[in-house]
């Protein structure tokens, strides 16, 4: 059986996609016509990872089933891993799906299609450094943040009950997931501490390490310089420009000293799967796919885009790694393959500015009245506000405005009761 539209990756971009064609065709040829395969059952907002890490979100409370979004959307959602392409004969390989007792439930399959979109997303780029793939955690998919979490949790419990009574935690990476990801470690174990008693409480020094002059580097320098004097007021040590050099069990070694660590975060750089170079299609030095300005790759009837696809920017450089780009993206193919007859004309990013979050009331950031035009800065409760907005507003795109308000809901009274860390 041949597919008619084949979306791999089930991400922020893939996903708005299919619910966007399915919603176009409608419930019968919507579903007759789109399929999503995903390696994952259900989705999570990627930039959501690190409150996931850091035990201020339940991934099981917050995520979507991709079978339940696929019969609300009107597409077809299945269960795999892409291992293999062949653009001349237009089909895809699966690998097999094993049980957690490594039973095979699903054997390897090939599946053809008409038109071919990859949304596999990327993952870090640990630069070939020594010790980083065996010693730091990674924030890329659920598994990883839930694998952290509960290596975090076991830390939190150690050092109320060590003589030392202090934990150490690096932060390989300035950008946005790193510096969110340090506010949330900070208010979590404020949060914790207020429950110890007097002898188990402990103290958490949080480093981020960055190679640049400045923490998120592709925000305007006073953005970056709000939030790091919001970082360093909640007890975050900054060490930038200092590379790192090797990564141990203990410690980072810099080229400003060693950095003592019990648990290391790896958020630095952004690099696609080293697998996409063997798919016979044009990839760049992050092993992205190579799109032109249609988000087509260098194979007829496939597309790419996101974080796997190296597109062209007005500026002459590719489109950033962002979730912003990956909706626009989305939005731009819905229209051209809905409707094939009508050019759409080229995709053109435009950024919208970047948010970023600095603790529950608190975030910064730069809004842009339009692309090249000026742009301003906002702070505090506003910021946060615009950036809930932006998660909220792709649960918008594929569960619809009621929906959303209710996930919103539940998931404001569930941190009102319980509070807003999981140690469970």
């Amino acid at each position: 059986m041949q597919h008619d539209i084949v979306i791999i990756g089930g991400g922020a971009g893939g996903l708005e996609l299919a619910a966007r064609l399915g919603r176009r065709f409608g419930p019968r040829e919507g579903r007759r016509r789109v399929l999503l395969i995903d390696r994952s059952i259900f989705h999570l907002w990627k930039p959501s990872l690190h409150e996931v890490a850091a035990g201020s979100l339940d991934s099981h409370q917050e995520g979507l089933s991709y079978p339940v979004l696929a019969r609300r959307n009107h597409f077809r959602f299945a269960f795999g891993d892409l291992t293999g392409l062949d653009p001349e004969a237009k089909t895809i390989s699966l690998a097999e799906i094993r049980d957690g007792d490594g039973q095979v439930l699903v054997a390897p399959r090939t599946l053809s299609y008409r038109t071919l979109v990859l949304a596999t997303g990327s993952g870090s780029n640990l630069f070939d450094t020594p010790g980083a793939a065996e010693h730091a955690h990674l924030l890329e998919d659920v598994a990883d943040a839930e694998g952290f979490n509960r290596r975090l949790t076991s830390a939190f419990l150690a050092a109320a009950y060590s003589d030392e009574r202090t934990l150490n935690i690096a932060i390989v990476g300035a950008g946005a997931t790193g510096v969110e990801l340090s506010t949330e470690l900070i208010e979590g174990h404020d949060e914790l501490s207020a429950g110890l008693t007097p002898d188990q409480r402990f103290d958490l020094n949080v480093t981020i390490v960055e190679a640049a002059p400045r923490i998120l580097g592709g925000l305007p320098e006073r953005v970056s310089d709000k939030a790091a004097r919001a970082l360093e007021a909640k007890g975050v040590r900054l060490l930038t420009d200092a590379q790192v050099q090797a990564v141990h069990p203990d410690r980072l070694d810099t080229s400003r000293g060693p950095v003592p660590a019990d648990l290391i975060v790896w958020a630095a750089g952004v690099k696609a799967d080293d697998r996409n170079r063997a798919f016979g299609l044009k990839t760049g030095r992050l092993n992205q796919f190579v799109v032109d300005d249609r988000l087509r790759t260098s194979a007829p009837d496939i597309y790419a885009l996101g974080d796997c696809a190296e597109a062209p920017g007005p500026d002459g450089r590719p489109v950033p790694a962002r979730a912003q780009a990956a909706a626009q993206q989305a939005a731009y193919l819905a229209k051209a393959l809905s409707d094939p007859a009508r050019d759409p004309g080229p995709y053109v990013y435009r950024d919208k500015g970047s948010l970023v979050s600095l603790g529950d009331d608190k975030g910064v950031g730069s809004l842009m009245g339009g692309l090249g035009g000026p742009d301003f800065l906002i702070e505090g409760l506003l910021a946060k506000w615009a950036y809930m907005a932006l998660h909220l507003d792709h649960h918008r795109a594929i569960i619809g405005v009621r929906r959303t308000a209710l996930l919103a809901l539940s998931r404001l009274l569930h941190r009102r009761v319980s509070g807003r860390l999981k140690l469970h």
